[in-house]
């Protein structure tokens, strides 16, 4: 029988391609690694091996299959092997790969994403309370806000800085118990978006004590004397918190400050700290009244333990203690939010009640921040991005159709229909990925690598939107004055791409350089396994790492084959076929992340283009996977549809150029040429995405330039007034109008076209048009008055000469 079967291969080639189907079907179901004995066993007697080889083959697999022989013959030599070959881990990049939790992007990492526990996670909802606070005092603060003057004056009104203290803006996240609103971190988010709506200075005064500063450390870090002294203060905004971090020589690199504190033994016998400091780049330091510190600490002297180096510390230092300077400002490209230097020169303070913790906690700082960090990465920056993204949406179709050259809508020109799509669209998933990031947040997990590709995506996307909208605006966007609504944002996108964590390095150090270990089911085990001498953790990760990869080469083989059609339909429906894509994606990913981290071993961490491919391919698929799921939260609405297939295809489409810049760029001898050529050349040939046609952008740019239901909901978290002293006010309505007079127009030109008018300029056929009862007198009134509103709302602000040279 077995010569029989060995005939059978070596004469008919068929029986191979059979064999090779059903090892990989066996990879692909994931079968435990007895089920790849039996097979290989079956293998070898359908060969026509020897009793002898049997045996010896045998007795290798059950040495492989049996821990203790395995960790003994096979696992401590490759573990010997290794130690040399993955990259060290530092404390300090230690203690950020700890900080926080793994969330979804390790199922996007995995190659097997579960689409069941995907689409069932937490969808961000705001509590009755919170909806009325943002219905109540959120839209009251935006309409005493005044962006131009604002702009203008360089400050904020005294009224609207006071109101936001007396109403608890600077006390969002501060519990109840302390005098704060506290809120859920969805409930901040829409607070932020909608304030950036309106003034991106107010906003940004609102967003940074309820982000990474004193009253987030102190909620998870003080003691509680701390905690009782300080948040009523923070939260009823008696102190207003400022947090120095960046220095001259320490930005994204924040482990490089050279802030110092020195402890000594003050004259009353308690233990001090004498800080010297240089920050720059601190938001209201030069109107706080406390200074939340990051400084390195030392303890020259043994006071408080043996180790004289303690590390980075956070502390609380007052203001207006001796040695501290304050009062002079940058001017962040003209946005007028407070943005000063700060030094401190020998201050000193006691060091149990100023360190965050009190003593204990010194040189616990670092953690401290890395934390917080990958909390506030995904509220306060995503959140004034998507506020200004739907801002963009809103003005730029208002202006689309309320501009009109040769006689019609600039917004049915399809030149500039495409910007208005691609705004549209990101209005769409940049709300997805807020929303779904945000369910996570009010659950307190704290995903690090979610935060920072949404931090970084929202960010980028929102410059991308405020540059569309001033293309579409033209010279209406570049007129700065009361009329401009996206002047402001134009100039302040790139603020937020430049903190919390530069974006260049949030995604090629961040998103990919933490996530392809966090988020990897088995490479930060197995790192940590060999710098800890861990024999049985190395052995377990290691082998589980080989059969993850066994498993994902075998699952792209045949989705590849099938064009991910052998993966789940997810919810099924109008989007069934983006859940294929997506596993196979997923897979794709999985499996190339693991052929680069094996090649190139540590050099991947500085080969930072590569880096950045796949973070961009991680993080459109976490784009893809939050829009799937606002679809289905939202109930699936057809209506929608036109943006879920716009955004996604998009979402695969730079998917694809990201897999086709690895396999370009993959420098390794041999298989770098496989990659380059034939399989970028089938990946090309096999492509993930389709194309956005020109008719699915059209239907994207109607959802946005018609007066609907739909239309407001999409931009339901913005402020807009509905005074018509108001730009945005007076825009909106002569948006309604212009909508509202569609079908009389469309009766005057048919009647041309029937030749019952003259054809010319429809305001020259009104008289005309009414006397032959082609509209009414009502209807021509309408029409006029809508004319007269487009005209007022395309006028741009002017100013005298003494006016402009004196505007402040």
């Amino acid at each position: 029988m077995s010569n029989v079967w060995h005939g059978l291969l070596m004469e008919h080639p068929m029986y191979f391609i059979a064999v090779f189907f059903a090892a990989t079907f066996i990879g692909y179901l994931g079968l435990p690694f007895f089920m790849w004995t039996i097979f290989i066993l079956a293998l070898g007697y359908g060969l026509g091996l020897s009793v002898v080889a049997l045996s010896i083959l045998g007795v290798l697999l059950a040495i492989f299959l049996t821990p203790p022989l395995r960790r003994i013959f096979i696992s401590s030599f490759l573990m010997k092997m290794m130690k040399n070959l993955v990259p060290k881990i530092s404390e300090t990049e230690r203690t950020a790969l700890e900080a926080g939790v793994v969330w979804v992007e390790s199922d996007l990492f995995s190659g097997k994403p579960d689409f069941k526990k995907l689409i069932n996670e937490d969808y961000s909802v705001l509590s009755s309370e919170e909806q009325e606070f943002l219905n109540g005092p959120t839209n009251e603060l935006c309409k005493l806000l005044n962006d131009w003057e604002i702009w203008r004056t360089r400050k904020l009104s005294d009224e609207s800085f006071n109101f936001i203290k007396e109403k608890g803006f600077l006390g969002m996240i501060i519990p109840k118990k302390y005098g704060g609103l506290g809120f859920s971190a969805s409930a901040h988010a829409d607070v932020i978006a909608k304030i950036s709506s309106r003034s991106i200075t107010a906003a940004i005064t609102v967003m940074v004590p309820n982000s990474l500063g004193p009253a987030e450390l102190l909620l998870h870090y003080g003691t509680e004397e701390q905690k009782n002294t300080w948040l009523p203060k923070l939260a009823s905004g008696e102190v207003v918190p400022c947090f120095g971090l960046t220095e001259p020589n320490a930005g994204s690199d924040a482990g490089a400050i050279t802030s110092e504190g020195v402890l000594f033994k003050g004259e009353d016998g308690r233990v001090k700290i004498r800080l010297n400091w240089n920050k720059r780049w601190i938001t209201l330091a030069s109107i706080s009244d406390v200074i939340g510190l990051a400084f390195k600490l030392k303890d020259p002297e043994g006071l408080i333990g043996d180790n004289k180096d303690i590390g980075i510390t956070c502390a609380l230092i007052p203001s207006k203690a001796q040695g501290v300077h304050l009062g002079r400002r940058h001017d962040p490209l003209s946005i007028p939010f407070y943005n000063c230097p700060t030094q401190g020169v020998d201050v000193i303070v006691d060091a149990e009640n100023s360190i965050i913790g009190g003593i204990e906690k010194a040189g616990h700082g670092w953690k401290m921040l890395m934390e917080s960090l990958g909390a506030g990465r995904g509220v306060s920056l995503p959140s004034l991005s998507c506020g200004g993204n739907a801002l963009c949406a809103r003005v730029s179709s208002n202006h689309a159709m309320i501009r009109k050259q040769f006689g019609v809508s600039i917004g049915l020109f399809e030149g500039v229909q495409e910007p208005l799509a691609r705004i549209g669209a990101s209005n769409y998933y940049l709300e997805a990925m807020r929303r779904y990031t945000l369910g996570a947040l009010d659950r307190g997990i704290a995903p690090p690598v979610v935060t920072a590709m949404c931090k970084y995506y929202a960010t980028e996307k929102f410059r991308d939107a405020v540059n569309d909208s001033m293309d579409v605006l033209g010279g209406a966007g570049i007129s700065l004055g009361p009329k401009n609504l996206i002047g402001s944002g134009f100039m302040a996108s790139p603020i937020s791409i430049t903190v919390e964590g530069a974006n260049i390095l949030t995604r090629t150090l961040m998103i990919f350089g933490q996530g392809a270990l966090r988020a990897h089911p088995f490479a930060f085990k197995e790192v940590d396994a060999i710098g800890k001498g861990d024999l049985v953790g190395f052995d377990h990760a290691f082998w589980g790492h080989i059969g993850h990869v066994v498993r994902n080469t075998c699952r792209i083989i045949l989705l590849s084959l099938t064009r991910g059609h052998l993966s789940s339909r997810g919810t099924g429906g109008a989007v069934g076929r983006y859940y294929q894509k997506l596993s196979w994606a997923s897979t794709g990913f999985a499996l190339l992340a693991d052929i680069a981290m094996g090649l190139l071993g540590g050099k991947l961490k500085f080969k930072e283009k590569l880096a950045g491919r796949f973070a961009d391919i991680l993080s459109w698929m976490y784009i893809a996977m939050a829009t799937l799921r606002r679809f289905e939260a939202e109930g699936s609405l057809k209506e929608d549809l036109p943006l879920v297939h716009y955004s996604l295809r998009h979402a695969f489409s730079q998917i694809q150029r990201s897999f086709e810049g690895i396999h370009a760029n993959l420098e390794v001898p041999v298989i770098g040429w496989i990659f380059k050529y034939p399989i970028r050349w089938l990946s090309r040939f096999n492509r993930f995405d389709s194309a956005i046609s020109d008719s699915l952008g059209t239907e994207v740019v109607k959802i946005y330039t018609q007066d609907s239901a739909q239309r407001d909901r999409l931009t339901s978290g913005i402020y807009i007034p509905t005074e018509t002293s108001e730009a945005l006010g007076f825009q909106e309505q002569a948006f309604k109008a212009t909508m509202a007079s569609k079908p009389i127009v469309k009766k005057i030109k048919k009647a041309m076209r029937a030749k019952q008018l003259k054809k010319g300029s429809i305001t020259d056929a009104l008289k005309d048009a009414v006397s032959q009862s082609i509209i009414t007198s009502d209807e021509m009134q309408a029409l006029k008055r809508a004319e007269e509103l487009c005209f007022e709302a395309i006028q741009v602000d002017c100013f005298t000469e003494e006016e402009y040279v004196s505007r402040v």
